[in-house]
């Protein structure tokens, strides 16, 4: 809960809807208009010479990027934020800001596989030393600090294995030594986790995925407290981050309705999870807001609800069987990003990229979107994809 300018108690909902909205500095049109363009006029030599006014240059920010950074800020409960072009895009810029060669960065095991590939391929050529950590370390993680170490990249619950990092410990271990505390948080929204007020630096989305909400643009955001703020502006700026006019547009458009798509998002997944711990075909469900789950106790201590997105495992199936579970499905897609209203699908196995962790469990993985379609159909659409794969099972046997 925060509150507006009267000091009036603001809702999640309530701020979703009118962050960053002034209708009546443009006519009484309820929505921001798209602002396109590089070059602003300066009416005058001297606040040309001065560099004096609200807006400068297209590059820079307009009255459109300051819409949404203005409602996601609010969201964050942010001392400044600024958006990106993708959710990577906002990844580098933010690491970038803190390090410098020489550093070391403690980075978790189950990250996002392109996060992993920007420490591995362009920090190590500038000379940024990657350690990757045990995402359950918890307070632990204060024996991997050494003199060099400038921050930790937190992610919670973990990139496609879903492991739930204990965020306050991690905080209350890297404050002291002064090591920045940055968060990829696409997976929770600020709507159901605000990683600035359990005391990280730096909130990081993916605003492609339930800001946009319809699988239509890309976007990343940044969002800072106070001491972390002058750091990502100056390389934000210095990097020359211009999210595009008509995808700012979008996740405009998006986030007013993310909060009752997130709500339906939540429910719906739930459903289709607590039903897919019945089925014979399932060895394992990874879904941190279904009791009984590994990380469910810190996510009901810190979370205020969960996303559309987890992870099953499958007992040992051939690649015929899983082909044929997946290649007739209705409902979900298989394809990659996630977030939008569309249910998806796709195989993973992670094992291949860690390092200090072991993803050593049998069977295929499969990492679920749940949309915004009808339960029934979803549970019809996988249960249809099960019989396929016990018949394909059957045939080469």
């Amino acid at each position: 809960m925060s509150k507006d300018d009267s000091g009036t108690p603001q809702g999640a909902g309530s701020r979703v809807t009118h962050g960053g909205r002034d209708p009546f500095s443009q006519h009484g049109f309820v929505n921001t208009p798209v602002y396109r363009g590089s070059t602003v006029l300066f009416p005058t030599l001297a606040q040309l010479t001065a560099y004096d006014q609200r807006y400068t240059y297209g590059r820079n920010t307009t009255p459109t990027t300051d819409a949404l950074c203005d409602a996601i800020g609010q969201l964050e409960g942010a001392s400044f934020t600024v958006l990106a072009t993708s959710g990577l895009h906002a990844v580098s810029t933010a690491i970038l800001s803190f390090v410098e060669a020489g550093d070391e960065i403690l980075m978790t095991d189950s990250v996002y596989f392109p996060t992993r590939r920007f420490c591995d391929q362009v920090l190590a050529r500038i000379g940024v030393k990657t350690i990757y950590y045990d995402p359950l370390v918890g307070e632990g993680i204060a024996e991997l600090f050494t003199d060099r170490t400038r921050l930790v990249f937190t992610e919670s619950p973990g990139s496609q294995s879903f492991e739930m990092q204990d965020i306050p410990a991690i905080v209350a271990a890297a404050r002291p030594r002064g090591i920045w505390v940055l968060m990829d948080n696409t997976w929770a929204t600020p709507l159901y986790f605000r990683p600035l007020e359990h005391g990280v630096d730096v909130s990081i989305q993916s605003a492609t995925k339930y800001i946009v909400g319809h699988a239509d643009a890309m976007l990343g955001s940044i969002a800072t407290n106070e001491r972390a703020s002058p750091h990502v502006k100056r390389t934000s700026i210095a990097l020359g981050n211009a999210a595009g006019s008509e995808e700012t547009f979008l996740g405009l458009r998006g986030l007013r309705t993310m909060q009752v798509r997130l709500d339906r998002h939540q429910r719906s997944a739930l459903e289709v999870a607590e039903w897919l711990k019945t089925r014979a075909e399932v060895a394992e469900v990874l879904h941190p807001g279904l009791p009984g789950t590994p990380g469910h106790e810190i996510w009901k201590r810190d979370f205020l609800g969960a996303s559309g997105l987890f992870t099953i495992m499958l007992h040992p199936v051939s690649q015929a069987q899983l082909a044929a579970m997946l290649d007739h499905l209705r409902y979900f897609g298989m394809g990659y990003s996630w977030g939008g209203y569309e249910s998806l699908i796709v195989p993973f196995d992670c094992s291949s990229y860690r390092t200090a962790t072991t993803w050593n469990r049998e069977g295929q993985a499969l990492r679920l979107h749940i949309g915004l379609e009808d339960v029934a159909d979803l549970k019809a659409d996988l249960a249809a994809g099960f019989e396929r794969m016990a018949a394909a099972g059957s045939s080469s046997s």
